[in-house]
């Protein structure tokens, strides 16, 4: 899955386990097994092992949850696989996130930093977690870039208005510099 700027949200690419794959039976030997409740010491080892990451695929999915407040825009969705017990398995998953910018740049550093706490927060984070973290990074960086900025023209503006002989008066009276104020 690839980070999608244009609509503001990214789901993260979680866990993907390419070994949970179905064990190559038809369908119709899976339900007569399930069916029968006898599945041989292959089946069971399958059964078991698409457990286990049916397991680490919610917990991981779980993690970017818990860890996104309100950058999360809905729940998990998995992708499934069927074990030869006829069950399904979580075998992937993702949660979408939303990438847009704050309204002020301080408003998106935030937001950025929660980003990359959600993309970093499982145990074993994704390429695609590490992706996203890095775009939130970059976002923080130029919120931060904004922000400076936005300060040096506001300095400016201050030197220019100093250097023509004037100076800023506070509510009591007394210049920027602390002197009384001439009215």
């Amino acid at each position: 899955m690839e980070i999608s700027s244009s609509s503001g949200s990214s789901p993260f690419y979680t866990y993907q386990n390419d070994k949970a794959q179905k064990g190559g039976e038809s369908s119709s030997s899976i339900k007569k097994s399930a069916a029968a409740n006898q599945l041989n010491s292959a089946e069971l080892a399958q059964v078991a092992k698409l457990s286990v990451i049916d397991t680490k695929v919610r917990a991981h999915e779980a993690a970017h949850i818990g860890a996104g407040g309100g950058v999360v825009n809905a729940g998990a969705s998995y992708s499934y696989a069927q074990g030869p017990d006829g069950k399904m398995y979580a075998v992937g998953g993702e949660v979408p996130i939303d990438l847009s910018e704050g309204k002020t740049p301080g408003e998106t550093v935030q937001k950025a930093r929660q980003i990359v706490a959600a993309a970093m927060a499982p145990a074993d984070p994704s390429p695609q977690d590490y992706k996203v973290a890095a775009s939130a990074s970059v976002m923080e960086l130029r919120a931060h870039m904004e922000e400076t900025q936005q300060l040096q023209e506001k300095v400016k503006g201050k030197e220019a208005y100093s250097q023509n002989g004037l100076s800023a008066v506070t509510a009591n009276g007394q210049s920027a510099e602390g002197s009384p104020a001439i009215p």
